[in-house]
């Protein structure tokens, strides 16, 4: 099958839902498909969470639609109606291939009903694009729709080898690779510091540090907060840039702020980051910093990557995998000492030019071409065990 041009259906979020993680993710994708000659049509969501169960302020993108992608906007994630009639067109339509995007217990009903009308017209080999198989913020039933979704589908390419570690424990046996997340390169190019900081409207005396994303409990802004309130930082002239809007309540770290006398040292942008303000904000900061309590990947990561920034994460999950210690940056115990420890290190030794020229080399890991090609390899698995 390798080489050979494909008619791909990517089933995922994506425009009309606000650019972000999954959605940028997967048109990203669907370009990299395009880019290697391949056919791809795009099915997202006409409702993906229903007004009550979405932690942020608005689903909505307000930029126009991609002139470059096929984007079909059909799938109603609470809908079972809905469910058959998409998995009834695309069983008709029949692709060589259908992605389908799964993060989250809670879409297995409708992927998982939509991947097994589509199988059953004997043609489409049907690959899941897993972000994580155990979620991050538990709840009753995860397992059970998990199991519904995964026994689905022909094969599977995780973001992370503890991904695939967790799919075992549903299908042993099933084709399966790890390929890491790819960078995010649909950003643009860097922008230097000084420019950086006039557009955030920045102090350049001061140094940043940078918390970028939505802001969740596991996420573990809570222990950065923590370590940032470590006396010994005080000396180096800092300030913690959090940059994301809240999908919790923001009342714990509120508090937090005001307890550990943080306010001064702090920079809240705590809206919608738009992909337009992205660059300005990496390139603002000297270090990301990514305190989670618990991971798989993170696609902060893979911007922090793209505009060549030291990380330092926590040693959870698969980020550990991503980040090697020492060389790009600090992978550390999960504990805010451990974490101002790194950050004192950082600044007291001066690591930062180092750090980067590390980042230059280890980024060539995360090219879209490597994804398309794991793709590619669990796509000829899957053929061949469905001709046996």
């Amino acid at each position: 099958m390798e080489g050979k041009p494909k008619r791909i259906v990517l089933l995922g979020t994506t425009w009309p839902f606000r650019p972000g993680g999954i959605a940028t993710f997967n048109e990203r994708l669907a370009r990299a498909f395009m880019q290697a000659g391949h056919q791809v049509v795009i099915y997202t969501f006409s409702l993906q969470y229903p007004s009550f169960l979405f932690p942020g302020k608005n689903q909505f993108s307000d930029q126009p639609k991609p002139a470059d992608l096929d984007i079909h906007i059909r799938v109603n994630s609470i809908h079972p109606l809905n469910w058959i009639a998409v998995g009834r067109e695309l069983r008709k339509m029949a692709p060589d291939l259908l992605i389908v995007r799964f993060w989250i217990p809670l879409m297995a009903p409708a992927l998982g009903t939509i991947a097994r009308i589509v199988r059953g017209n004997g043609k489409t080999r049907i690959i899941a694009l897993t972000d994580n198989v155990v979620p991050h913020e538990k709840r009753l039933g995860d397992r059970f729709l998990t199991r519904y979704f995964v026994r689905s589908v022909h094969g599977f390419v995780t973001l992370s080898a503890k991904v695939t570690e967790d799919l075992r424990r549903f299908v042993p046996k099933a084709p399966a690779c790890f390929t890491p997340h790819p960078l995010y390169d649909n950003f643009g190019a860097a922008i230097p510091r000084r420019e950086s900081l006039q557009h955030l409207q920045l102090d350049p005396e001061f140094r940043y540090l940078l918390f970028f994303g939505f802001i969740r409990d596991y996420k573990g802004l809570d222990w950065l907060l923590e370590a940032f309130a470590d006396p010994r930082l005080r000396k180096y002239k800092l300030k913690l840039i959090v940059a994301g809007e809240y999908y919790t309540s923001s009342e714990k770290y509120d508090q937090m702020i005001a307890d550990l006398n943080l306010a001064d040292h702090l920079v809240l942008h705590t809206d919608f980051i738009s992909d337009e303000q992205v660059p300005d904000y990496f390139g603002a900061c000297d270090l990301v910093v990514q305190p989670y309590k618990s991971a798989t990947q993170s696609g902060v990561t893979q911007i922090a990557y793209h505009f060549e920034k030291p990380i330092l994460v926590t040693n959870v999950g698969g980020l550990g995998e991503i980040v090697p210690n020492g060389k790009v940056g600090y992978t550390v115990s999960p504990h805010p000492s451990a974490i101002a420890d790194a950050i004192v290190d950082f600044y007291e030794h001066d690591r930062y030019d180092r750090f980067v020229e590390e980042v230059r080399q280890e980024k060539s890991r995360f090219s879209w071409d490597k994804m398309v090609d794991a793709f590619d390899r669990i796509d000829e698995e899957v053929s061949k065990n469905l001709l046996i």
